[in-house]
């Protein structure tokens, strides 16, 4: 049975009890990722099972339910959002003894005029793609992540940080699903960054640093939509260059509101 995978992801689809799916450059960390989640008992990720003889991934499916598109009315309810941060503290709590593995990580250059990466001391390899689509509820509470491929090295700053862009969310309300679009996304990043535990000092430089994230992520989503095609050249087809634009001109004029939310 196929399955609708995210933006870009393609190729997966459900045998009985598994998923299954092509092979890509970041495999080898991710089921690494994942055999080390199963070893110290953490249920709320897929388990990886070995690969088939058609050479794709297998992995344990997770059944519950998907906030797919169209957004279902729950996307905004608080409880759920809390509980989305909640599992992915536990989450980074479970990765911190797998450390940063020596693990071979495809490495593409910067595309021209990119403004440079901030080097951030890296605590654990976090999964960075905490999308409505990737988080599995079960009785209106966050029970798994799944999806995993841009697992990465990372600091507690930016998993909060990436994940509020959908969750509060951070966007222009024009972007935003109708069912988002009369929340109060200071009130709900506050929330979520106090269900993570987030620290004091990670929550003084998040905004800024997203700002400057937002930038650089319109220049790799137009480099990978030239280079790898795929899903990436339809979002950036529909338009989603826009989209990060209109993110950036919002930070810049409520950025220090969302800042007073996270600290105060």
């Amino acid at each position: 049975m196929p399955l609708l995978g995210g933006d870009v992801t393609e190729g997966l689809v459900r045998v009985g009890d598994t998923v299954r799916g092509p092979l890509g450059s970041n495999s080898a960390l991710v089921h690494a990722a994942l055999d080390h989640l199963e070893s110290v008992g953490f249920v709320g990720a897929p388990r990886f099972l070995g690969v088939d003889d058609q050479g794709r991934a297998v992995l344990s499916y997770v059944d519950g339910e998907v906030a797919g598109r169209p957004r279902p009315d729950w996307i905004a309810d608080e409880g759920r959002l809390i509980s989305v941060a909640r599992l992915l503290r536990s989450l980074d709590d479970a990765m911190i003894d797998f450390g940063i593995p020596d693990i071979e990580l495809e490495q593409n250059p910067d595309p021209e005029g990119i403004p440079p990466a901030r080097s951030y001391p890296s605590d654990f390899i976090g999964h960075r793609d905490v999308t409505p689509e990737n988080v599995i509820f079960r009785d209106g509470v966050a029970y798994a992540l799944i999806d995993f491929d841009l697992a990465r090295p990372s600091t507690r700053m930016q998993e909060v940080q990436g994940a509020l862009v959908y969750w509060a969310p951070i966007s222009d309300p024009a972007d935003r699903d109708r069912r988002l679009r009369d929340v109060d996304p200071f009130r709900r990043a506050r929330l979520f960054a106090d269900a993570y535990g987030l620290d004091a000092a990670d929550r003084t430089v998040l905004v800024e640093d997203l700002r400057y994230g937002t930038e650089r992520s319109w220049h790799l989503m137009r480099d990978r939509a030239r280079r790898l095609g795929g899903g990436w050249a339809r979002m950036w087809d529909e338009g989603v260059g826009d989209v990060i634009r209109r993110r950036g001109a919002w930070l810049d004029e409520h950025g220090e509101e969302l800042a007073t939310a996270l600290v105060s």
